[in-house]
């Protein structure tokens, strides 16, 4: 069951987010290869305290479509809703953020526990990244995602 390798990796990447709230490292991410954005730490906590509840919902989208598929759902990442959050909230402290994805996290595992073998595999269709199942939306926009932000911070303390 592939869920819960997914399960198991968003355990192992929440830890490792987790182990940089207290003591967040300063400087500029990497530039991202699609848009050349780099981020301080503030906005890498904001994006990954605001995405979890954001996907779970699309998922949830996804799951509730009546006879439909794939059904659209996403955004991208100039989407106003997302900017904003991560402008807002950068500022906060990240204990305060990663108590907020914890909380997310938590909720989204015990959601992800209900879903039957035929809900993992129900499909919806993203404007970029085209059909995806719900065991693919995981992945990539909560669980790889968690993990790229974790690499950021490792990365970032790493250079401090």
């Amino acid at each position: 069951m592939r869920h819960m390798d997914l399960l198991a990796r968003m355990a192992v990447a929440e830890g490792r987010l987790a182990a940089f709230a207290e003591h967040p490292p300063a400087g500029l991410t990497d530039a991202d290869p699609a848009t050349g954005e780099r981020w301080d730490a503030g906005q890498a906590w904001a994006h990954v305290a605001e995405f979890v509840p954001y996907w779970q919902g699309e998922i949830e989208r996804v799951l509730a479509g009546r006879g439909i598929e794939p059904v659209p759902f996403g955004r991208t990442t100039e989407d106003p809703g997302r900017v904003g959050a991560i402008e807002t909230g950068r500022h906060e402290p990240p204990t305060e953020q990663m108590a907020r994805l914890a909380g997310a996290l938590m909720f989204l595992r015990r959601y992800l526990a209900r879903l039957s073998e035929e809900q993992w595999s129900k499909r919806g269709l993203h404007e970029r990244r085209g059909e995806m199942t719900a065991a693919e939306i995981l992945d990539r926009f909560v669980v790889s995602h968690l993990e790229e932000h974790a690499d950021q911070l490792e990365k970032l303390s790493a250079a401090d």
